[in-house]
């Protein structure tokens, strides 16, 4: 792959940002939110994202710091780490009764803001872009204005505890060289010397980010330029086959294994010891290696080096937004300059929600680093110096995608439907979603 000029590593940090795994959802339980600032508490803000408690906890210390920078303004915070998020937040729109700020997610993005439910980031004078830079920014523009930003640059990668393949006698493949075949045959090695009490392989079938980056290194686009669906039925056929041939090999569990159990590290199967290796958000990476005992290692993704191109590619799963119909849109944009141009702020929450997108506010904050956030760090800023696909805000009707991908997932892992079968589905329901 062609490289990139060098930068100095906050700045590349900046130049992308991939999906994140995770199911996110929206519930009245308060994530935070204190007692009225002095100077009267006369506005009081709706914030609302998708998190578990440790980012809650972060995140309710930043809020106190803007609170008393700016006196007369309150946030109360709500958060939750799973669940209907998506028809929780239509309905308030729909009510008249939207948060102020709040976690837009990509696939939402392009529908909420052609329904004009969202502010143009750009009209507003209290928040300054002027150190976010245009890769960044063009991730949130529809039709020329701005309606979301990136909460952080992030991306997935795969995780493994290597406290259970030490114990196996398994080698970790070269995450720098390794293809999806390595992966299944490390897999399967796992289960094999575990006698079944460990699955060398737990990711996520249902959730898009998968797919996403698996098209990407086919040398599709998952959704394209112009806002279409552009993945093949191949390749959604080959996604699903993957996941069927490892479970029948042992690498992967049977069908029913899962539960809902949340979505944090410390309820992870990885955390339960009952899986060797994740698909995460790696911004996660801290809390995951710290629930699963501190061994685990963190690695790129399958595939990178031995397909077509790239699957890592500039593509937020989470931005901050701000309803165009807030009752106080001043005040609005004064907690969305905070989130991503405060420094105190950003020493608090650290890299939660993925490296900080204003490069000085990533310089400010990488001395109070700790190892893991640090590889973390260190891994986003090796991606980006390779040729990166592109990547395009989702068009309308991307939920519905998503949600007939986790349909679809279901049914293969019951055997109640073919891969083949359920990719042809898969492709019919999308396209006659997409833009409607």
């Amino acid at each position: 792959m062609k490289k990139t000029v060098s930068t100095p590593i906050s700045r590349r940090l900046v130049l992308g940002a991939a999906v994140t795994a995770a199911g996110l959802a929206l519930s009245g339980c308060g994530g935070g939110g204190s007692a009225p600032a002095a100077g009267g508490g006369n506005v009081e803000l709706n914030f609302v994202y998708w998190g578990d408690a440790t980012r809650a906890k972060m995140t309710d210390v930043a809020i106190k710091i803007f609170e008393e920078k700016n006196p007369g303004i309150t946030v109360k915070s709500e958060y939750q780490d799973s669940g209907p998020y998506a028809d929780k937040l239509a309905t308030r729109f729909a009510g008249g009764n939207p948060p102020d700020v709040l976690n837009m997610a990509n696939r939402s993005l392009l529908e909420y803001a052609q329904r004009g439910t969202l502010a143009d980031l750009r009209s507003l004078q209290e928040l300054d872009l002027a150190d976010i830079p245009d890769t960044i920014q063009s991730r949130g523009e529809v039709d020329g204005k701005l309606y979301g930003l990136a909460t952080g640059v992030t991306t997935i990668g795969m995780v493994v505890n290597k406290t259970i393949t030490d114990q196996a006698g398994v080698i970790i493949p070269d995450d720098k060289t390794w293809s999806w075949e390595d992966y299944a045959r490390f897999a399967t090695e796992v289960t094999q010397k575990t006698g079944g009490k460990v699955y060398g392989a737990g990711y996520d079938v249902a959730t898009e980010t998968g797919p996403i980056l698996f098209a990407r290194q086919r040398g599709e686009d998952f959704y394209t330029k112009d806002n279409k669906l552009g993945v093949s039925e191949e390749t959604i056929r080959e996604w699903f086959q993957y996941s069927v041939d490892l479970r029948a090999a042992g690498g992967y569990p049977p069908a029913g294994f899962f539960e809902q159990i949340g979505g944090s590290a410390a309820q992870s199967y990885l955390a339960k010891g009952t899986v060797a290796s994740q698909i995460i958000p790696i911004n996660n990476y801290k809390a995951y290696n710290e629930a699963a005992g501190g061994n685990v290692v963190l690695l790129r993704m399958p595939g990178e080096t031995t397909e077509k191109r790239r699957g890592y590619s500039a593509d937020p799963s989470m931005l901050w937004s701000i309803a165009a119909k807030s009752k106080h849109p001043k005040e609005a944009a004064k907690l969305l300059n905070f989130l991503i141009n405060d420094a105190d702020g950003a020493a608090e929450t650290l890299t939660q929600r993925g490296v900080p997108i204003n490069p000085k506010v990533a310089d400010a904050i990488k001395p109070k680093l700790g190892k893991d956030d640090i590889a973390f760090v260190d891994m986003v800023a090796a991606i980006q110096e390779d040729d990166l696909a592109p990547a395009y805000v989702y068009p309308k009707g991307a939920s519905v995608v998503a949600d007939t991908l986790k349909q679809l997932a279901t049914e293969v892992e019951f055997g109640r439907v073919t891969p083949a079968d359920a990719a042809r589905t898969f492709l019919e329901k999308s396209n006659a979603a997409i833009n409607k």
